[in-house]
């Protein structure tokens, strides 16, 4: 049942992604063809009107194909026939319904909520090597940790493991104040009767509001939005590899995990729709990359053909933009290829 609901949210962000780009297409009277569900051979199809909406085999996407999209037509309707600012709306609709999935999502999440965990100190164990009146202090909210904005208190644990070391820059909130603790020692204690070194402080637990709940959904979009930013890092500078990356395979069996691991049937689910609106906000940003065939990449092509034809008041073949695209999406299929094949590979291995 849990893959079975892990695919269910999976194939709801491919929807909600490509209805973005359906409805805004209509409500821009720009012809739509086909609106696809998946890729590949169709299993179900049925013509409605000018348009042909499809289910297909390989569930790795979905398309909203509009007429004269990468080619020239004379179509009045067509895609390129379009003012520049609707094809503009067109393009981001897809990213921004995805990332309004995300935040609803998560406020659906945290809304039966009755404690919040925050970034706050409560209080710092006797013994423990960080506090004192060059430290940390109980009452003190981290703000940053080397740079990065501190949102939520798992922010803390974040930080540590993306920056190993003991020495930290550290800027807290102290009786209103902004306290900077600049190549500050973060360094644990092993307590007695423990096993494991800590740092020896707690974080405060508050009751949950509403406005509270609200606030903490959305520093976990925020939060969400950031990771992206710190993957793509992480990939360029050696902290993660390809073996790291996850398809749509992978994305649904980790899903399954996270409910498996949940100690009642309602955690499962809460867990399973925040993975989703953590996927749905992860797919609103990586959609709007500067990638041919991602939507970003056709963003940035309309923007520069537009200032093109401003320039030298010629039209710019769209055969030249179409071949681009189809170079990437060659491409990004062969990566998507790729990835699932490891992720099917790790699941009969494990």
């Amino acid at each position: 049942m849990s893959i079975i609901f892990a695919i269910l949210i999976f194939s709801f962000l491919i929807f909600i992604h490509e209805f973005g780009h359906f409805i805004a297409a209509k409500l821009s009277g720009v012809q739509v063809n086909e609106f696809a569900m998946f890729m590949g051979p169709a299993i179900w199809k049925k013509q409605k009107g000018e348009t042909l909406y499809s289910i297909r085999c390989i569930p790795i996407g979905g398309y909203c194909a509009m007429e004269g999209e990468d080619e020239d037509t004379e179509n009045p309707r067509s895609f390129q026939k379009a003012a520049w600012w609707k094809r503009l709306i067109i393009l981001v609709a897809g990213s921004a319904m995805n990332f309004i999935a995300g935040v609803l999502i998560m406020v659906i999440v945290f809304l039966p909520t009755v404690k919040l965990a925050t970034p706050t100190i409560a209080e710092i164990q006797e013994g423990s090597l960080i506090g004192g009146p060059n430290g940390l202090q109980a009452g003190d909210t981290f703000l940053e940790i080397d740079g990065e904005k501190v949102y939520l208190q798992s922010d803390f644990f974040t930080m540590m493991a993306l920056n190993p070391g003991e020495v930290h820059d550290i800027v807290v909130e102290r009786n209103g104040q902004r306290v900077v603790l600049d190549n500050f020692v973060m360094k644990t204690t092993l307590f007695e009767g423990e096993e494991t070194p800590r740092y020896g402080f707690s974080f405060a637990i508050e009751d949950a509001t509403l406005g509270s709940k609200l606030d903490y959904a959305w520093k976990n979009v925020l939060n969400s939005g950031r990771m992206v930013r710190l993957s793509l890092q992480m990939l360029f500078n050696g902290q993660a590899s390809f073996s790291d990356l996850s398809g749509p395979v992978g994305i649904i069996g980790q899903m399954s995990d996270v409910a498996d691991s949940s100690e009642t049937w309602v955690d499962a689910l809460l867990n399973m729709l925040y993975f989703g609106g953590f996927i749905a906000i992860n797919l609103a940003i990586m959609n709007m990359l500067p990638i041919p065939a991602l939507d970003g990449g056709r963003v940035l092509a309309l923007l520069v053909t537009t200032l093109i034809v401003k320039i030298t008041n010629k039209p710019v073949n769209p055969k030249i933009e179409g071949y681009i695209h189809a170079g990437g999406m060659i491409l990004l299929l062969l990566l998507m290829a790729v990835i699932m094949f490891k992720d099917v590979f790790m699941i009969f291995k494990g």
